[in-house]
C-alpha cells in the first residue's frame, strides 16, 4: 500500500497508530513527507534522528499505551479495594505484550494483587478467555492495549457484562460500547495532532524541523449504567477525576 502511495506521488503520507505502517512508509520513500503515530520510541524504530530534530522526511506523534498498565490497575484497586485477583488479557502477537505483562505483574505484587495472564489473538480466543477468568475467580479484568481488542470492543463489553466482570480498557470506545471503565491516551488528540502536522506540511513546513510530539493527555471514562448493572458504587473521588461519566 505504501509503495502504491509513492507511485501516486502523494503530497504527504499519514499513518494511523501502527509501528508497522510507519516503518513501511519510511522504507518506501525518503522524500515524501511522512506523519506517523507510534507507541514505541521513534528513534529506536529508525523513523527519526531525534525527537526534537527529526532530521529526515518523517515526524509525528509518540504516545503512551503499555506504560499506563500500572495506572489502570491502580484505578481498579481504587474501585475494588478488596480485589485479590485480576485477569490481564494480552495478545501474544503484540510486540509489547511481554513488557505489559511484566509491568502489570510487578504493580500487582506491590499492592497484593495476583495477576492472571490470559492470551487471545482473535475473537474466538477472546470468547474462550472469559470462562477461564470466571474459573480462576478473578475479581476484575484488565484489557491490554492491542488493535484486535480495540476492534472487538463490543464483543469484550458484551462478554464482561454477561460474566459480570468489572473491566478496564485502554480506549474510551470500550466504555462507550458498554464497558465499565477506560483509561488511556486520547486518540482523538493524537489524530488532531496528525492533522495539524499534515496541514502544516501541505503549507510548506519541513518534517525535519517539526519535533515529534509526545502526548500528555490521558482520559478516564466511566460508564455508570454498567457500574449499576454490576452492583458497583463508584467512589466519589474516582468520579471527580473522570474526564467523562456516561450516564
Amino acid at each position: 500500500m505504501t509503495t502504491d502511495l509513492v507511485r501516486r506521488q502523494v503530497a504527504v503520507i499519514v499513518t494511523a497508530p501502527s509501528e508497522l505502517a510507519a516503518r513501511a512508509a519510511k522504507a518506501a520513500t525518503a522524500t515524501i513527507p511522512i506523519v506517523f503515530s507510534v507507541t514505541d520510541d521513534p528513534v529506536k524504530l529508525g523513523l527519526v534522528a531525534s525527537l526534537s530534530r527529526p532530521g529526515g522526511n518523517a515526524t509525528g506523534v509518540n504516545f503512551l499505551v503499555s506504560e499506563l498498565g500500572a495506572k489502570r490497575l491502580g484505578l481498579l484497586h481504587e474501585l475494588l479495594p478488596a480485589a485479590a485477583r485480576v485477569g490481564l488479557l494480552v495478545n501474544p502477537n503484540n510486540a509489547n505484550s511481554e513488557s505489559i505483562t511484566k509491568d502489570v505483574t510487578a504493580a500487582g505484587s506491590a499492592i497484593g494483587i495476583q495477576i492472571d495472564v490470559l492470551l487471545a489473538r482473535d475473537s474466538r480466543e477472546i470468547e474462550i478467555a472469559f470462562p477461564a477468568l470466571v474459573r480462576n475467580k478473578a475479581d476484575a479484568l484488565m484489557i491490554g492495549p492491542d488493535t484486535v481488542f480495540q476492534n472487538r470492543r463490543i464483543q469484550l463489553a458484551t462478554l464482561a457484562a454477561r460474566h459480570a466482570v468489572p473491566t478496564i480498557s485502554p480506549v474510551r470506545e470500550f466504555a462507550e460500547a458498554g464497558g465499565l471503565m477506560s483509561y488511556g491516551t486520547s486518540l482523538m488528540g493524537v489524530y488532531w495532532q496528525l492533522g495539524i502536522y499534515a496541514g502544516g506540511i501541505l503549507k510548506g513546513a519541513k518534517p525535519a524541523e517539526l519535533p515529534v510530539v509526545q502526548t500528555t493527555k490521558f482520559e478516564l471514562v466511566i460508564n455508570l449504567p454498567t457500574a449499576r448493572a454490576l452492583g458497583l458504587e463508584i467512589p466519589p473521588t474516582l468520579l471527580a477525576r473522570a474526564d467523562e461519566v456516561i450516564e
